[in-house]
């Protein structure tokens, strides 16, 4: 099993969401693009609050500045394409987690959703409640659906109105996944553990 993790836009816990599907299903962590905050990578971050036995695959791209990744690379005089990225070798599950959300550009020419198309593999999207949430959650489904990518999971991080819930799920396909996920106060590696004990999954997307 390999597993594209997106979001809806930035900020909306991909990372701590990555942290609990290694652990729920056993898998390996990667991700291709780290800009900014190389001091404290969201590679760092899984080996923080993860056991240390969780395999974590080295970044293609560790971007200093803390902005898109086609920004960040022409600060370094760098041009990322999708064709350099390769899946890590591993027999285990794995977990990819991007930078953004879909439309987050690599180069003048290639987004996101260019590299989820490119590696084939089927999209968890994190969705998080806030004003304008309906809105950017509705065009990333649109756009993952456009593109014909498999929207295996729908991730809803945190407490959400009935109304807004129930909005955003009715417009996912009936095979897509729904996996619930507490807010979580205090990130820490126990809590983590105690999430993903919790988390919730169903096909049923009514």
């Amino acid at each position: 099993m390999k597993l594209f993790v997106t979001g809806i836009g930035t900020e909306v816990g991909k990372t701590v969401c990555s942290a609990i599907l290694v652990q729920y299903f056993k898998a390996d962590y990667w991700k291709p693009v780290q800009s900014g905050d190389l001091h404290f990578s969201d590679s760092m971050k899984i080996r923080n609050w993860l056991d240390e036995d969780v395999v974590i695959h080295p970044e293609t791209y560790r971007l200093k500045l803390a902005a898109s990744p086609h920004q960040s690379a022409a600060e370094e005089g760098i041009s990322i394409s999708i064709n350099d990225f390769t899946l890590p070798e591993t027999q285990n599950n794995l977990i990819i987690e991007g930078a953004g959300g879909l439309m987050v550009p690599l180069s003048d020419n290639e987004l996101m959703i260019d590299l989820i198309e490119k590696l084939d593999i089927p999209v968890a999207l994190v969705v998080r409640n806030y004003l304008g949430c309906i809105n950017h959650s509705l065009l990333s489904i649109t756009a993952i659906n456009q593109r014909k990518i498999n929207l295996k999971h729908l991730i809803l991080n945190g407490d959400f109105p009935i109304d807004t819930e129930q909005i955003i799920c009715k417009n996912i396909q009936t095979e897509t996944e729904i996996i619930r996920i507490p807010n979580i106060e205090d990130l820490t590696r126990v809590n983590i553990e105690s999430i993903t004990k919790q988390v919730t999954k169903k096909k049923d997307n009514g």
